[in-house]
């Protein structure tokens, strides 16, 4: 059997510090970097970043739609910084953000899930909001593989709390629910003591909106924390955000760290640097 993801993400995070860097190659980073807007510029910036952070941090999160735009030649770049990623050592989390229903989600689910699929991943992100059990395929693909996903749950982006805050007939908000159910397919994992394969994402910016939401963040699984850095959330504002579940938090960065490029060096300083910011308000 695989070690299950949220397992291995535990050990990861103890062992080198619990940061998520994104692979994040748009146009005016690569202009910031002075590459090209093109498949030559997208490959040097994924292989520096990769060569970069790969053996030190421990999770690196390739944002696919980048790599999408530049059609197969760009999947390809990012077929190579998955498989490269994952023989340093780093744990890959796919941001896909994938949702559909039946056989379409399965193919999504087989993609990036699918361990002799090219761009099988250690995790994936997936949106819920075609109803949380249209996550099945998804859910049922990552536990046979021992990996793991990240579902939408309160995400930062203003829009977002039309949806997320939105209350169910049962009185609950919809954020509440989908938390509720990622808590239930924890279950099993945290009656052994290990956290959860099954994560939540929730935005690093959004102060007590988890609480004016209704949300128990205590789900026993990863929460996946955007908007560290650039998007104006700090280190020290996690355990405001999450409470007692900050141990559980993983800060996730992208800007922040990928705008001190291309120095190798400066890239690896950035991210330890923010790793051990992170583990200071975690402990």
């Amino acid at each position: 059997m695989t070690t299950p993801f949220g397992a291995r993400l535990r050990a990861a995070m103890d062992a080198r510090g619990p940061l998520c860097v994104g692979i994040d190659p748009h146009a005016s980073l690569l202009a910031d970097w002075g590459l090209g807007d093109d498949v030559a510029g997208l490959e040097r910036f994924t292989r520096t970043v990769v060569d970069a952070l790969a053996e030190r941090v421990a999770v690196l999160k390739p944002q696919s739609a980048f790599y999408e735009r530049f059609g197969s030649r760009g999947v390809a770049v990012l077929e190579r910084a998955v498989a490269d990623a994952r023989a340093a050592g780093a744990l890959v989390l796919m941001d896909a953000k994938r949702g559909d229903i039946g056989s379409t989600m399965a193919a999504y689910a087989s993609a990036y899930l699918d361990p002799s699929g090219p761009l099988f991943s250690d995790a994936v992100t997936v949106s819920p909001y075609l109803g949380f059990g249209s996550l099945r395929p998804a859910l049922d693909a990552a536990r046979a593989a021992g990996a793991g996903v990240f579902v939408l749950a309160l995400t930062s982006n203003p829009e977002g709390a039309e949806v997320q805050h939105a209350v169910r007939p049962d009185g609950t908000t919809v954020a509440a629910s989908v938390l509720a159910s990622l808590k239930a397919e924890n279950a099993a994992e945290a009656a052994g003591g290990r956290l959860g394969s099954y994560g939540a994402v929730v935005g690093a910016t959004l102060g007590g909106a988890a609480g004016e939401a209704g949300a128990d963040l205590a789900i026993d699984g990863p929460l996946l924390a955007p908007g560290i850095g650039a998007q104006g959330a700090t280190p020290a504002d996690l355990p405001a955000v999450f409470g007692p579940a900050v141990r559980n938090v993983v800060p996730s960065v992208s800007r922040g760290v990928l705008r001190h490029g291309p120095d190798a060096a400066s890239l690896v300083e950035a991210a330890s640097r923010m790793a051990e910011e992170v583990r200071a308000v975690a402990e």
